[in-house]
């Protein structure tokens, strides 16, 4: 039965039902909207709205549909949407009780409702998640602590750092989108429910009551606001594509450090595939689905952001559509995080290469020309004396390492001895103790404000 069939004496068309129900995919909120349900009755009764006889009928029944739901023995079928099924399905055990379950009360705002319950679970999760993927990271940080790389800018060797510095970089990324979101939290967190269809209720109802039941900090202040507006679900979208955005960036590194060329990851077998055709084949392809599966969270937000854009006052069917990008950045999301962490748990690097790495590409030249400033030398001046030695180095086929002091000499007399140890990658690394640098005490220093954080996330 449609909830608002009184008004019509045609039924709606078999092609506009099926364009017009959204059943197949916000049944995913069966639990949000019977557990909204359930704290709106309580309210009524509260409120002596309804006899307490009423409610107490109406919430054992609704928690015994939740009940057969979760076991199998109800299935979510033959009504326009859950909030209908639910309805329905009320009135069918109970009867005339239940039809007074929807009393001060619109699918708008219930639905609103149903809505921010569930980006509220789905953020909680994600908390967790990321809590569990910084833990991991900072600890492969402190494992890796002394393990020597270069690091890149423009995709060249840059200077040399640590593979536990890199990892400190993604878990204070990963740190950053936990506090987003928790904040983020602070906005969903506020109760719609009262706010009618657009202009709240004419029933002496006490909202501030409902939103202490179902865990809300506040209700909202405006009922036009209340069911219109979704920027809570764009803003937790932003930072589910924020997250994404960060696992591809770091699969991306990943994807290329596991080739031949840079042989710095070695695959697990429990994350890689083979070819159909090439025996040979061990392929990144769980890092290059992260890294691909960051463009779906991106679709996600920009078609909730395109569907919100023009719509006037106050609720629209437009917002039908709000529920799909939801419940697919949440899945996406989810699994993606959870792949990710197995999979650092069994990814493994070669530490040789990967030291070997950070002596090329003349990556300790700053040290040089930080060498000739510390000694009286303007930088820009250190800065070209140390070029000119970078060209005699690419001309003669030597690194840095290599020189001779009397080949320092040769640039400036300001040379002595320590510049031959200054130049070593290993040097570098350890003279970088400023706060944020790479040397090991610093970095210790960074891990463990890191594991303070994420108590607090």
């Amino acid at each position: 039965m449609k909830l608002w069939s009184g008004r019509f004496t045609a039924e709606l068309d078999k092609i506009a039902e099926q364009f017009n129900d959204s059943l197949p995919f916000d049944r995913e909120m069966y639990r949000q909207d019977i557990t909204g349900s359930i704290a709106h009755c309580k309210m009524l009764a509260h409120c002596c709205i309804i006899p307490d006889a009423d409610a107490q009928n109406i919430v054992g029944a609704l928690e015994k549909i939740l009940e057969d739901i979760e076991s199998g023995a109800l299935e979510i079928e033959n009504a326009e949407d859950i909030h209908s099924f639910v309805e329905n399905e009320l009135v069918k055990r109970i009867g005339d009780p239940g039809r007074k379950l929807h009393t001060a009360r619109s699918r708008n705002d219930q639905v609103a409702t149903d809505t921010r319950l569930y980006v509220r679970d789905c953020i909680d999760k994600t908390v967790m998640l990321l809590r569990a993927l910084v833990s991991t990271l900072a600890d492969i940080a402190e494992r890796e602590k002394s393990t020597a790389m270069p690091a890149y800018t423009h995709m060249q060797k840059a200077q040399p750092t640590t593979l536990g510095h890199y990892f400190a970089a993604y878990a204070n990324m990963f740190l950053r989108d936990g506090e987003r979101l928790k904040d983020c939290r602070k906005r969903v967190n506020v109760l719609p429910l009262g706010s009618g269809a657009c202009a709240s209720t004419t029933f002496p109802i006490d909202r501030d009551y409902t939103a202490k039941l179902l865990g809300f900090d506040g209700v909202t202040q405006n009922s036009l606001d209340g069911v219109s507006d979704r920027d809570f679900a764009i803003e937790y979208l932003s930072c589910a594509t924020q997250i994404m955005l960060h696992l591809s960036r770091i699969n991306e590194e990943f994807v290329y450090w596991s080739g031949e060329e840079f042989g710095f990851l070695i695959l697990p077998d429990e994350y890689s595939t083979g070819s159909s055709i090439m025996p040979q084949k061990k392929n990144p392809d769980v890092n290059e689905l992260l890294r691909g599966k960051c463009g779906r969270v991106v679709g996600d937000l920009t078609g909730m952001i395109t569907v919100m854009k023009g719509l006037p006052l106050a609720y629209n069917k437009d917002m039908q559509e709000d529920k799909e990008p939801i419940f697919d950045a949440d899945k996406t999301l989810e699994l993606s995080l959870r792949v990710f962490s197995a999979f650092l748990e069994k990814v493994s690097f070669d530490r040789a290469k990967l030291e070997r790495a950070a002596a090329g590409g003349h990556s300790c030249a700053t040290e040089c020309a930080d060498y000739l400033a510390a000694h009286g030398i303007p930088f820009r001046t250190a800065h070209e004396i140390t070029g000119k030695i970078v060209l005699y180095c690419v001309n003669n086929n030597k690194t840095l390492q290599q020189l001779s002091l009397e080949e320092f000499r040769s640039f400036s007399p300001v040379f002595d001895t320590d510049i031959l140890t200054a130049v070593l990658p290993s040097s570098a690394i350890a003279r970088r103790s400023v706060k944020g640098g790479c040397a090991e005490t610093e970095l210790l220093r960074q891990i463990k404000e890191l594991r303070q954080a994420v108590k607090k996330l």
